[in-house]
């Protein structure tokens, strides 16, 4: 029997109230039954439609960035891959080796007594010649006078330009290879500056591993002083050195020193030694040894061990206490007691190990016979016991710049003693032997 027949037979026709109880589950309960669950499941396929999206949306985003980034690298590496002239290294900023390219040198095995040289691998690829260096010999050294175990120094022509090869021996070890190269990087990282010696480019995925520097033609000031004091007879004008070229040379190196101190850099390392003069007497400002291996071991700042040139510092690097940018400017005023005497050691009469006492007593430099007492007045400002009363950079170098233009520029300074070379070893008070041409 059908439910509509039961319905009839239970209930009067004209009684709604019991024909509507009577059909309440099948026309309310049911459907309203249906239709949550049509709801639910409609929430359901919302959660799973929209919410999975949104974690797809963050996750994708660093994909797409990641994605941009990989095009813009690749975009660099096309365009510097057009760069004329690479010969297997690349250009600062940034330390960049070529990765995955065969290298365009390798070392002759050379029999003793003769000259090591570099000699050009033929490429496979024909986006550069097979010769990146010509002309290649050892660098001679003013004097050496503490080997450098790991590292050998080439004098050579690439591009037609005269470059220094660093080239670290292939004797060196894992340690040496980070050194040599984390001091590439450091280089690298100062940037470029008129009055430092350029770096144009590092060699870095197979032996051999070198540094690619500019050659200046007269290399380092200290020995162009002495060549300057040795004829005085020389018709060559290259080596006349005048009160205002001084003025003009050392302004070039106090500007080096500024973009140093700019870049949270205490050289630490100031001298002629460490000074490099180009053909047309530009001087560049070099020796960064000391200050990478201050940053590398991030000893003390006061430390002096490593400091060979103890006549050369300040009087609070020599009592071991911090080491600052006034104990720069200290050491470049022993670089124009240099120049003016054409390379004579500072405190000659002096022992190094009796300095410090010396300057305690308020004792200073002497006035050499062949400085100004402008010049003079410059040393002795550059050369404060105290820190705080030495010159800053810019107050040096407009000082420099000021001497410049009232110097002396037709009297060129002489020196008649001529250089013997033991006596200013032991004048200058080389406690260890060691090559201040390159550091």
């Amino acid at each position: 029997m059908s439910s509509n027949s039961t319905a009839d037979n239970l209930c009067a026709p004209d009684d709604h109230l019991c024909i509507v109880t009577e059909y309440e589950q099948a026309v309310i309960i049911v459907p309203t039954l249906l239709l949550l669950g049509t709801l639910v499941t409609l929430l359901a396929l919302f959660v799973l439609r929209y919410c999975p999206g949104r974690r797809r949306a963050r996750t994708t985003a660093p994909q797409r960035y990641h994605s941009s980034s990989h095009t813009q690298r690749q975009s660099n590496t096309q365009r510097h891959s057009h760069r004329h002239n690479l010969h297997g290294i690349d250009a600062p900023p940034g330390i960049n080796p070529l990765e995955h390219e065969e290298l365009p040198m390798s070392v002759q095995q050379v029999q003793q007594n003769v000259r090591p040289t570099l000699a050009a691998v033929p490429q496979m690829s024909t986006e550069r010649s097979p010769g990146a260096f010509s002309q290649v010999t050892a660098l001679p050294l003013a004097f050496s006078i503490k080997p450098n175990d790991t590292v050998s120094l080439y004098r050579a022509r690439m591009d037609n330009k005269d470059v220094v090869l660093r080239v670290l021996k292939e004797t060196a070890n894992s340690r040496d290879k980070q050194h040599f190269l984390g001091f590439a990087s450091f280089v690298s990282g100062l940037g470029p500056h008129p009055f430092l010696p350029a770096l144009l480019g590092v060699v870095s995925v197979q032996p051999p591993i070198m540094m690619v520097v500019e050659e200046l033609q007269h290399r380092d000031l200290l020995g162009y002083l002495w060549r300057c004091r040795q004829d005085t007879s020389s018709l060559e004008s290259a080596c006349d050195m005048t009160e205002k070229r001084i003025f003009t040379m050392a302004a070039q190196v106090a500007s080096a020193l500024e973009y140093l101190h700019s870049q949270g850099c205490i050289h630490g390392n100031v001298g002629a030694r460490s000074v490099l003069v180009g053909g047309d007497l530009t001087a560049k400002l070099w020796g960064l040894g000391s200050a990478y291996r201050r940053r590398a071991q991030a000893s003390s700042p006061g430390e002096a061990e490593d400091m060979e040139m103890r006549k050369w510092q300040a009087p609070e690097v020599l009592s071991r206490r911090a080491i600052s940018q006034s104990s720069d400017v200290w050491s470049f005023g022993i670089l124009l007691y240099e120049m003016v005497t054409l390379g004579d050691p500072p405190f000659a009469q002096l022992m190094a190990t009796e300095l410090l006492q010396y300057l305690q007593r308020g004792n200073h430099l002497k006035r050499p016979a062949t400085c100004s007492s402008s010049l003079y007045s410059i040393i002795k400002s550059c050369c404060h016991w105290s820190p705080q009363q030495r010159l800053s950079v810019s107050e040096l170098i407009r000082k420099l710049r000021a001497g410049e233009k009232s110097a002396n520029g037709r009297t060129v300074v002489r020196v008649p003693e001529p250089l013997n070379i033991e006596k200013y070893m032991r004048e200058a008070g080389y406690g260890e032997a060691y090559n201040y041409a390159m550091l």
